[in-house]
């Protein structure tokens, strides 16, 4: 099979593209990136000599390089990582978001549906439901739960979520729609929050936290979001959607800490900053349908998870450090 995943050169992309090599090397993969300050080139410097990986550098919202593409690869199925990400960034300048993750969602739909109806895979987020209380931990997102989003970036994501399924019932196409909580592990940009705390821990710095603190995010590592990803695209059912979640609820405060502890960092670095605007109180999956139809559960304890990505970050600098900036 011939895999397109958009977006690989990003931090779930590249994780993906390095797990799909290892564990089905009788595949080629191709990657389209168009290399944004997201997307880095040097972190798939581990497969791009490998003879079953391409890359090309490209936008998806290009309607006629995505086309050519498809002529010059054939692939069976696509799994669409490509996308802006970061919920501040879209408080700032929303249009970049709707044209990436909405208008580049259909050109790769469209270009499916010319091309013989290809499977397509939307990798989505749990941000799309909005939130949930503190004060309810019972409460979790389930597939049927209403699409609330807060932010730019996560209305943006369901827009194209709706826009897949819309495209799965009106033309047939093999669809199928994964919303993932909180991603951790190596090669994640800087400006997110467990890198972020890291980097700026390691730089002596204040370590900024909004508000108290308290708000609440599921964690699931990289590795665990790539087998989920894998039984989905193997074997779940078009026109789906599917959680995926790690089952590790922490506060932000608790995540700050944790890293404190890990780096000898003294108390006195976390500073509470004013609260982001829009800032969603709690999110935790319920991924009950994935394991009970896929057989799929996280297997990385979350504590072991983050020892593994602290490390990471500490043997790694020659990849973070030109990243870094004024993170």
């Amino acid at each position: 099979m011939t895999l397109l995943v958009t977006g690989g050169a990003g931090f779930i992309g590249s994780n993906f593209i390095f797990y799909w090599i290892k564990n089905h090397p009788e595949d080629r993969v191709v990657c389209l990136d168009k290399l944004t300050y997201a997307g880095n080139r040097a972190t798939l410097a581990p497969v791009l000599e490998h003879p079953s990986f391409r890359f090309v550098r490209g936008d998806i919202c290009d309607r006629e390089a995505v086309d050519r593409l498809f002529w010059e690869e054939h692939p069976q199925a696509v799994i669409n990582f490509a996308a802006e990400s970061h919920v501040d960034r879209s408080i700032q300048d929303p249009g970049v978001f709707l044209e990436a993750n909405v208008l580049g969602t259909q050109v790769l739909l469209d270009a499916c549906r010319a091309h013989g109806g290809v499977r397509f895979h939307q990798v989505s987020t749990d941000e799309v439901y909005g939130d949930l209380p503190l004060d309810r931990p019972d409460l979790l997102f389930t597939e049927n739960s209403p699409l609330r989003p807060s932010s730019p970036y996560s209305a943006s994501k369901a827009g194209a979520d709706l826009l897949v399924l819309a495209y799965g019932r009106t033309y047939g196409l093999p669809v199928t729609v994964s919303r993932c909580s909180n991603n951790y592990g190596p090669y994640q940009l800087p400006e997110k929050l467990i890198p972020r705390m890291i980097v700026r821990a390691l730089a002596g710095k204040t370590l900024p936290v909004y508000g108290g603190g308290e708000n609440v995010r599921d964690w699931l590592h990289v590795d665990d979001h790539c087998t989920a990803l894998d039984a989905i695209l193997q074997k779940g059912r078009a026109g789906e959607v599917y959680n995926i979640g790690g089952r590790s609820e922490r506060t932000n405060l608790e995540i700050v800490g944790l890293i404190c502890r890990r780096l000898e960092v003294p108390p006195e670095q976390v500073v509470h900053v004013a609260d982001r605007k829009g800032h969603d109180k709690r999110y935790a999956i319920d991924s009950g349908k994935l394991s009970q139809q896929l057989g799929w559960r996280p297997q990385i304890p979350f504590e072991v998870g983050m020892e593994d990505t602290i490390n990471w970050y500490l043997d790694h600098r020659y990849w973070w450090e030109p990243l870094a900036g004024e993170v």
